[in-house]
């Protein structure tokens, strides 16, 4: 069973940039399509961005397009959120996700191996 851990978040002010990474172990990454969600206080889990299995594919949620920036890299079994022009209403835990194929998938509900999370909070 592959597992994931998040990494890199923390506190910016607004217009700042900061870089996810989100590592996995066991199991064979290349066989997952890879997304991002985050979750806000007394909100429900929001898609972020999503990538397929080789990274030629991406999709992004209306929120951040233009502003992060999806990519993985299969040798080392990571993903990664870099996000630019960070604002308060991204504050939220953000949690890396995997779903086995090459398919990619926005619902929460496809993803069957999810990250403990990490904190991002911005201040204006």
């Amino acid at each position: 069973q592959m597992q994931l851990v998040e990494s890199g978040g923390g506190s910016v002010q607004s217009g700042d940039s900061l870089r996810l990474s989100c590592t996995a172990s066991g199991g064979t990454f290349s066989d997952y399509a890879m997304a991002w969600f985050r979750q806000a206080p007394g909100k429900e889990r929001e898609f972020v961005a999503a990538i397929n299995w080789i990274g030629g594919g991406t999709y992004y949620g209306d929120s951040v397009k233009g502003r992060f920036t999806i990519s993985r890299n299969n040798g080392k079994k990571m993903v990664f959120l870099q996000m630019s022009s960070l604002k308060p209403e991204d504050t939220a835990v953000y949690f890396c996700a995997a779903t086995y194929g090459r398919a990619l998938w926005t619902n929460p509900g496809d993803f069957t191996l999810w990250g403990q999370g990490t904190q991002v909070t911005v201040s204006s």
